[in-house]
Parts: C-alpha cells; structure tokens; sequence
C-alpha cells in the first residue's frame, strides 16, 4: 500500500496558494481516480483506493506545513507503510522555476520546512518526494509572504499543468518506478 501525502496550509486562507501545491496534487489524483474520502485520522483528511491498479492512501495533514511529519509518520505506522518504500510526498519547491517538476527517491529538506520535520518524525530522508516548482523569491520580499502568495493569471496556468504533471508522476511512480518517473519527468 502507498502514501500519498502533499503538503499543504489547512484552511480556505491558504488555497490556491504556493504552498499548497501538495494538496492540489493529492486533489486532482483524488478527481481522476475517484479515490473516496473516509474523514480525518491523525490529524490528516484521507482517502483509500487504487491507482494504477496500487491500492494508496491519499493523505493531506491538517496541522501546519511546518508539522506534517507527525501526520505522516502517524499514518505510515497505522498502515504498516515503509516510508522508504511506500511514501511519496510532494511538495512546492522555489529552487525550481514555476511549473517544473522534480522526483528524487531520498534526499535533504533543502531548507523546506515542512520536509524538515517530515525527516525529523520518519527518521530517515529515504522517501520519494516529487516537488513542483513554485520559483524564488522575488529580491526584497520576505519567504514567508512569497510562499503564502498567489499566482499570477499567466503563473496559474502554469502552474495547474504542473499539478497535473506531478499527478502524472505519481502515477507512473506507482505503474512503472520511481527511476522511470524520475526518467520521463525530471528535464
């Protein structure tokens, strides 16, 4: 069974907001594979069901972005998930230019906090991770107002075609691996 989780802010505040790329992610694969949602668990709204024929867990932390590990590591332990083989999270990304993505199977927080404490609660940094890139900060703004901002009209586009790539990803990461992902998606 995999984990799902995209990161996100809770609250109508935080949406459509480039922070939230995670749940818009987990929202379109919950839309394309009609994947039901069974109410809250651990601080997490969730859904069950199958996509490219794996069954999955579709998760979404309800505590702030900068407390999703224990969500997360709270659900891999209920489903008797291995995080280093069976979790995928995803996230927003400013070192990548608005609408790339990228997948990588382990790696460091890369500074993105929600990440860091995801790391601190699993215990490992050995977990796919598909990020969606949300560009840098513009030169005198503060992180914090960049990340809880929005698009713009022309970013937006972009960006929904992104969120639908990185659903993409997800399922070819389930049919086909994590490398062939990481083949057709990271360019």
């Amino acid at each position: 069974m995999y984990l799902i989780a995209g990161l996100g802010n809770p609250g109508r505040k935080y949406e459509a907001t480039r922070h939230n790329m995670g749940f818009d992610t987990v929202d379109e694969l919950i839309d394309r594979h009609g994947i039901v949602k069974s109410g809250v668990k651990f601080d997490a709204m969730y859904g069950k069901g199958r996509i490219a024929m794996e069954p999955a867990v579709l998760l979404k932390p309800l505590l702030y972005m900068n407390l999703s590990g224990g969500p997360i590591r709270a659900m891999c332990s209920y489903y008797k998930a291995d995080p280093e083989k069976e979790l995928i999270v995803i996230y927003d990304d400013i070192s990548l230019s608005p609408g790339q993505i990228r997948i990588r199977k382990k790696g460091s927080a890369g500074g993105h906090n929600g990440m860091k404490d995801i790391i601190r609660h699993l215990g490992t940094q050995n977990f796919i991770r598909v990020r969606i890139g949300v560009g840098p900060k513009p030169e005198g703004w503060d992180l914090v107002n960049h990340v809880l901002g929005r698009f713009s009209g022309e970013e937006r586009k972009i960006i929904d075609q992104a969120v639908e790539r990185a659903a993409d990803a997800v399922e070819v990461i389930l049919k086909e691996g994590a490398d062939a992902a990481m083949n057709q998606f990271n360019g």
